[in-house]
């Protein structure tokens, strides 16, 4: 067998990297765990979870990821920022190229999960002036302000919720005539007297001269069109995997996200894929660590039979 620097390096420290940083270090492997920003992923800018099971009042997303780090490292894994440029695959062996070295693993578990969307319309120009992807971080910027949110799955309608802490109003854009996020959550954006669902629009344009000054939509039945006057922009209309540096080694779907197996391996042998960053009807923390738990086991199997 050639010789690598590691058995396994998982790529993103989200809470699927860092489940399968967990097993793999409990299995006594050779593990390395990269991220390029801080461990615990988009779960670090999450205010409440309340789905995860363990947790019946809740937590917060930065104390979970805190707790799963911290579990994490006190079983021995090794956690190092960096990013990484590309990959390679060899027979027995792959490299990972970094900015200022190269590194070779046995197996490979991709982590590295998904970035939001934007939505086209000039508010590319308004990033930190306005339009934020992230109520979380952004929200106490618009206290006493009018806001306008955009999206209608679970995260856009929790996000609208948590704005209402702190904006006098919030504008709740959907291009549709009901939303698709789950029931429980629906229920308490109906109750809210902050909350204002725009129906059967969709946003044409951000405006506004130094900072957002308002929101145009245009209504998809009728096409009419109006601007919501407001102080700030959040979106929430999906997400694009972060997959730039595979440079399409592994099979993927229509919209880029990893294809694999039951045993969670992509097309390439030792090389798998788990979480937000892998086509899976659900991205779901539960998912995503139960994705990396198949993992992990599945690079022990397959590193013993090399």
């Amino acid at each position: 067998m050639i010789k690598t620097d590691y058995d396994l390096v998982i790529i993103g420290a989200g809470p699927a990297g860092l489940t399968a940083g967990i097993y793999a270090a409990r299995a006594r492997m050779n593990v390395l765990l990269l991220e390029k920003a801080a461990p615990g992923g988009q779960i670090l800018i999450t205010d409440w979870i309340e789905n995860y099971p363990g947790f019946p009042e809740g937590i917060s997303g930065y104390d979970l990821a805190e707790k799963m780090k911290a579990q994490a490292e006190n079983l021995g894994l090794k956690i190092l920022t960096a990013e990484v440029h590309s990959l390679n695959f060899f027979k027995e062996s792959k490299e990972i190229v970094l900015k200022d070295r190269s590194i070779t693993t046995k197996a490979i578990v991709i982590a590295s999960g998904a970035s939001p969307k934007n939505l086209g319309i000039g508010e590319d120009k308004f990033f930190g002036k306005g339009v934020s992807f992230c109520a979380t971080c952004d929200a106490p910027f618009f206290k006493d302000k009018m806001v306008v949110a955009i999206g209608g799955g679970d995260t856009a309608v929790q996000e609208a919720i948590f704005l209402t802490k702190f904006a006098k109003k919030v504008y709740l854009v959907h291009r549709r005539d009901e939303l698709r996020a789950e029931k429980i959550l629906q229920e308490r954006v109906f109750a809210n007297k902050k909350i204002e669902i725009i129906w059967d629009n969709i946003p044409t344009g951000v405006e506004g001269f130094f900072g957002v000054e308002g929101v145009r939509v245009k209504n998809v039945k009728t096409d009419e069109e109006r601007t919501i006057k407001a102080d700030g922009c959040f979106i929430w209309i999906g997400i694009l995997p972060n997959t730039s540096f595979l440079n399409s080694l592994v099979k993927t779907d229509t919209f880029g996200f990893i294809r694999v197996d039951t045993k969670m391996q992509t097309s390439v042998p030792g090389v798998y894929a788990v979480g937000d960053v892998r086509d899976t009807p659900l991205r779901q923390i539960s998912t995503a660590v139960g994705d990396a738990a198949i993992a992990a086991v599945s690079s022990e199997y397959f590193i013993e039979n090399l």
